[in-house]
């Protein structure tokens, strides 16, 4: 994944600078301490919506993180999960790949079945690969199995990608089975391939990943191109936002005041409403800039303004609509039928 970590650094220096040069107010160390507090019994039931689960030990080793990752070059399994995250109120989760290897779909399932806290995966196939059809055929018949992603990661370029012979075919045979398409690394050209896929197909449900770290064009005339194309897609009813990969850095400290971020988030917030977005960790990825406290505690500050209707929307309902999970165990959440 060295593409999507160069992306994520360079959207992050470009946040971090538009967060001073906005003068939002940081005191002359760069930074105001956060006044939100995650409590430990948090009442608010949460479905963190991306995380990535690896074994860094397994034989053979991962595809990524990279060994000289040393911040989260560790296994990253359910158990360590759960144990992070129950005294804040997380109660499931769904795990979205970290590998391109086909096989790898199905040593995810086979990971998450003995482990309810995991509500589904997002798998990994590229649409259009002759083995495409087979391998959605037999994923798709597990209900753990959500969809795919496809997007800026892995030398993959879903704009380039979309006229690859039998590469729209696959995402209709994806949406017929009823399965979501995530996008990884938002960036202006992939908001509007985006666009181009929401308009071959009408059907799919599509999930924006990581959008606040998405760069926006310096350019006016491509700036307004990128807000009209978002603008766009959220006229689909079926186009969902990840709020996830939120936390920045300013004068090298972390930014823990979650006041300091409500501008870059009501931008989008604002275009795609309370019916349409969902919180994401993107643990452990996230532990590069911050604790899993930290970032559910700059959320939660963010969401503090909003109504107990749009907190139940974020923090799980919204997840339900973009992927169809089910209830695993007894304290996840359920729309009532």
């Amino acid at each position: 994944m060295r593409r999507r970590e160069a992306l994520k650094l360079a959207a992050m220096s470009a946040g971090a600078a538009a967060f001073s040069e906005a003068n939002f107010g940081f005191a002359q160390s760069g930074l105001l301490k956060s006044k939100q507090a995650v409590p430990a019994g948090a009442t608010i039931r949460t479905i963190d919506t991306h995380i990535h689960l690896f074994d860094t030990a397994r034989a053979g080793g991962v595809p990524w993180p990279e060994k000289t990752d040393t911040e989260i070059y560790k296994p990253a399994l359910p158990d360590r999960y759960e144990a992070l995250t129950a005294s804040l109120g997380i109660v499931g989760a769904i795990a979205i790949e970290a590998s391109p290897l086909p096989s790898d779909n199905q040593w995810l399932l086979n990971l998450v079945r003995s482990h309810p806290v995991i509500v589904g995966i997002v798998g990994n196939l590229v649409p259009s690969d002759d083995a495409f059809m087979d391998q959605l055929e037999r994923l798709q018949g597990d209900p753990l199995f959500l969809g795919i992603r496809y997007g800026n990661l892995w030398k993959r370029n879903l704009d380039a990608d979309l006229d690859s012979p039998g590469f729209v075919d696959g995402l209709k045979a994806l949406a017929k089975a009823g399965l979501a398409l995530d996008t990884a690394n938002p960036d202006a050209q992939l908001i509007s391939a985006v666009v181009q896929v929401a308009e071959r197909v009408p059907d799919l449900r599509i999930v924006i990943d990581h959008l606040p770290h998405a760069p926006i064009p310096t350019d006016a005339d491509e700036r307004d191109k990128y807000w009209a194309n978002l603008k766009l897609l959220a006229s689909s009813p079926r186009v969902f936002i990840k709020l996830s990969e939120i936390p920045v850095k300013a004068n090298g400290k972390l930014v823990t005041d979650s006041q300091q971020y409500r501008a870059s988030l009501d931008a989008i917030w604002d275009v795609f409403g309370e019916d349409r977005i969902m919180f994401g960790s993107d643990w452990p990825n996230s532990d590069h800039l911050a604790s899993y406290s930290h970032t559910y505690s700059i959320v939660r500050g963010y969401m503090a303004r909003k109504s107990p209707a749009a907190h139940e929307k974020f923090f799980w309902k919204n997840s339900v609509a973009a992927y169809k999970w089910k209830r695993r165990r007894e304290n996840q959440p359920q729309i009532s039928s």
